[in-house]
């Protein structure tokens, strides 16, 4: 079998999580999320998942060290040998730097979106408090203007999709991810593509570049 391994890149709204689901399912490989590998650990009753259950329930975050381990563990499973999608890891240039030890073979892919394009998927998205059913009131509008079509509950904007939290986000975002970029393209294992098309077209790119 040929090893496909591939991070997914880009900012809060650029469709990263749909496009590495996509991945997965054009090239049968396992998608891993960091926030699976660390509800698996959470779940499991030992001291180690113990710490780490206590660290995600202070708001902290869990250390390099610690995510680092996780994530060898979760790529050294049967599944993930042969291939895998990984998404939300790695955050930052020294994660970059330890993957690249476990996996030199892997590829980055980054989905390219404005701050403003950012600003304006995320802070027109609305929610249904009642069943979680998210609209957008450009893109997926309800029926009724601020009504849920399933339930005719009032439909809320959460407090991180606020304009504010979301150009707070996007400042960190930049921080951490332009050094992570610079390395994969160092490497020449970087691929860009726009994510401002709609989700299929940005799909159907991807689909050619990887040739799958």
């Amino acid at each position: 079998m040929t090893n496909h391994a591939y991070i997914i890149l880009g900012p809060p709204g650029s469709g990263k999580g749909t496009q590495a689901q996509e991945i997965s399912k054009l090239l049968n490989l396992s998608h891993i999320s960091t926030g699976d590998i660390f509800r698996s650990i959470v779940g499991q009753d030992s001291p180690f998942g113990q710490e780490v259950a206590q660290i995600l329930k202070s708001g902290q975050l869990v250390s390099d060290d610690i995510t680092n381990q996780l994530v060898a563990n979760r790529l050294a499973e049967p599944d993930a040998v042969n291939g895998f999608v990984l998404d939300g890891y790695p955050r930052n240039i020294n994660q970059a730097k330890y993957l690249n030890t476990l996996r030199p073979e892997l590829t980055a892919i980054y989905f390219k979106l404005s701050d403003e394009a950012v600003v304006q998927r995320l802070s027109g998205r609305r929610t249904c408090p009642t069943c979680n059913r998210i609209y957008h009131i450009k893109y997926s509008p309800p029926k009724v203007e601020g009504v849920c079509d399933d339930d005719g509950s009032h439909l809320i904007q959460r407090t991180d999709d606020t304009e504010g939290i979301i150009r707070t986000r996007l400042q960190t975002y930049h921080q951490q991810t332009e050094l992570i970029l610079e390395f994969y393209q160092h490497l020449g294992k970087l691929i860009e593509l726009d994510g401002t098309p709609p989700i299929p077209e940005v799909t159907a790119k991807l689909r050619v570049t990887l040739g799958i």
